[in-house]
């Protein structure tokens, strides 16, 4: 129980603080507005995270919160393309809608100087369980072609997110992330249906 109560407290402060620094911006969110929006306390927030550019790194679990809500709403009925897509889909319209180019860029800067622990990498992430069981199930269902393991696909998959998400940073955000995805990445999935579910 004490440890679901500190994930609460710990999820909290993270929810509240990419909240804030998506409304008031980075620079303009102090530790004092996050620990009020999340209604915890200054020790809370420090048991947890030294400072404010800690919560550069839990994007990632942000991104894991959304897809975890994402399981409950996802129609069973889809095949695993399909799934693909909409997770997809719903993540970067996610993005578009509430995390900021600037936030998304200080993300991918950080981990790609993070010498320890990189969130986006973690393979206990919600992102990647999930990825993976969708890719195993759609490959028994013969949906997926199964020359590729379950990981080779999973790291294409996730590579070809993260491109586009650097992509849209280095380009500015000139176009919607969501709308050239929905465009491209059906595109990009096809090399991974199988033959035979080409065929159907």
């Amino acid at each position: 129980m004490p440890r679901k109560n500190a994930r609460n407290t710990k999820g909290r402060i993270i929810s509240a603080a990419w909240k804030l620094f998506y409304e008031q911006g980075y620079e303009e969110t102090t530790v004092e507005d996050i620990v009020y929006e999340s209604e915890t306390s200054k020790g809370s927030f420090y048991h947890y995270f030294d400072g404010k550019d800690a919560l550069l790194g839990t994007l990632a679990y942000v991104f894991d919160e959304k897809y975890e809500q994402l399981t409950e709403t996802m129609d069973p009925a889809l095949d695993a393309m399909e799934k693909l897509i909409y997770l997809n889909h719903e993540l970067f319209a996610m993005i578009d809608g509430s995390i900021s180019i600037d936030l998304l860029a200080r993300l991918l800067s950080t981990q790609l100087l993070a010498r320890g622990e990189k969130h986006l990498l973690d393979r206990n992430r919600t992102y990647f369980k999930l990825l993976r069981q969708i890719i195993s199930e759609g490959q028994q269902a013969g949906q997926l072609r199964s020359d590729r393991t379950v990981n080779e696909i999973l790291k294409a998959y996730a590579l070809w997110e993260r491109a586009l998400m650097y992509d849209w940073c280095l380009s500015g955000g000139e176009y919607s992330l969501v709308s050239y995805s929905d465009t491209v990445t059906p595109m990009f999935l096809e090399s991974y249906r199988s033959r035979e579910g080409a065929g159907n």
